[in-house]
């Protein structure tokens, strides 16, 4: 057993108290032991000396019994001797008469007995009874404790020491499980206890965090793998252009029309990434701590004005049926981003001169978004996959479309981060129809 492992220091600490509190218990058990036996010495050598007294008033003799059971006597009357045993010191009957307490125990050296004297002061009588050799329980009691308590303190110490490893055995199988982990596996969990108690707590955060850090590296290797995949073909392009452009001294025309596909290409970069990045900052573990009191209805009108350029061109009519006064808390990127997207989806698939209608609304405490366009439409075998990253529907119908595939599966991952519920709802060449509730 490792000397600084938390076992040792556990048991090194109940030992130390166990080892206190048995000391205290062993004096006090003592003390109040003492204190019993004394007092029935002292009961029975008072019953004595009443019975003494009782016997010489009616007889004018001391009972001739008590020396027979050990026990001395003497008898005074207004200070005067009256009778004394053989052995008992005169000089000490007037001590014991002067001294105020009336009852005195002494321990004898040579065993483990104990000696009492008794005084029973009554009127005129004054009786003192003295018994020696009394056996000394007390002294039999103090061998058995200085016995039993180190063999209770191992006891102790032993059921404590499995009792620490039978509590510390999820701690055990923590660790076990976290040499286990790495960024390649994170397959391993720990079975939860039976018992709803810390222990079971402490297993359910670590099983917590594990599912956590493997969606956090799904997440990385996903955005890593959706990265070189959309930047390859803009990077590819690039890189031919620049490869043409310098084979020989060209035109100024010339290289400015490269210089604007290159310009063009890294444009959409950075959009991928900004997309990207936007899918993976967020967790649900982290989207509240970003929640802020937003107007949405304000931030839809904000969006609504920076596609008005877009909708002039396209000569779309944008119909708000219900627009209500929407205060919420929410995160104001995603939910700018949703709003957006949602209205980029339907300018880019709406022909030209059809309606778009808009409504924003509360009910039963959820806000209501649902934005409606008389649009090309999506098949119903390709709606379940619209909101998967980078998949576009029919490029051949959209070919003039730009678009990555990523405004649905950013606007379906902000929703779901806001516990919302996203839906779509189209027919092909009649229009499709969005609604979010948060």
């Amino acid at each position: 057993m490792k000397t600084n492992s938390l076992k040792t220091r556990v048991l090194i600490w109940f030992g130390s108290v166990v080892t206190i509190i048995l000391l205290l218990f062993s004096i006090s058990f003592r003390y109040f032991m003492n204190q019993s036996i004394n007092n029935n010495i002292k009961a029975h050598l008072h019953n004595d000396a009443v019975e003494i007294l009782t016997d010489f008033k009616q007889n004018a003799t001391p009972p001739p019994d008590y020396e027979l059971y050990g026990e001395e006597m003497a008898i005074l009357k207004n200070k005067k001797l009256l009778y004394n045993s053989t052995t008992l010191n005169l000089q000490n009957i007037y001590k014991l008469i002067e001294n105020q307490t009336n009852f005195q125990v002494y321990e004898n050296d040579d065993d483990d007995t104990v000696s009492a004297i008794y005084v029973l002061k009554e009127k005129n009588f004054t009786i003192i009874v003295y018994k020696k050799n009394i056996d000394n329980k007390i002294e039999n009691f103090e061998d058995t404790l200085l016995f039993l308590d180190p063999i209770l303190l191992l006891l102790l110490l032993f059921v404590a020491s499995k009792l620490i490893d039978k509590i510390l055995f999820p701690i055990k199988k923590i660790t076990e499980t976290a040499k286990d982990i790495s960024v390649n596996n994170f397959s391993s969990t720990i079975e939860l206890p039976k018992k709803d108690d810390e222990i079971k707590e402490l297993v359910t955060s670590f099983n917590t965090m594990i599912i956590r850090l493997k969606e956090g590296v799904e997440n990385l290797d996903r955005f890593n793998n959706d990265v070189s995949h959309e930047l390859k073909t803009p990077l590819t392009v690039i890189q031919g252009e620049i490869e043409i452009t310098l084979r020989k001294l060209r035109e100024p025309q010339e290289y400015q029309k490269s210089m604007q596909v290159i310009y063009y290409e890294a444009k959409q970069m950075q959009s991928i990434v900004e997309n990207l990045l936007l899918l993976t900052k967020y967790s649900q573990q982290n989207i509240q701590q970003s929640f802020e009191e937003c107007q949405l209805d304000s931030m839809l009108l904000e969006v609504l004005d920076k596609f008005s350029k877009q909708i002039e061109e396209k000569q779309l009519n944008i119909e708000l049926k219900k627009l209500e006064s929407v205060l919420s808390r929410v995160n104001k990127t995603l939910f700018y981003s949703i709003f957006s997207n949602l209205i980029d989806n339907a300018i880019k698939y709406t022909p030209k001169g059809k309606n778009i209608y808009i409504s924003l609304y509360t009910k039963d405490e959820h806000v209501y978004f649902e934005i409606q366009d008389e649009g090309i439409g999506i098949d119903k075998s390709q709606i379940s996959k619209i909101t998967d990253r980078f998949y576009r529907v029919d490029e051949s119908r959209n070919k003039d479309i730009k678009g990555f595939g990523l405004g649905l599966s950013i606007v379906k991952n902000s929703v779901e981060l806001h516990s919302g519920k996203f839906s779509i709802h189209s027919k092909v060449d009649k229009g499709t129809k969005v609604l979010f509730i948060i």
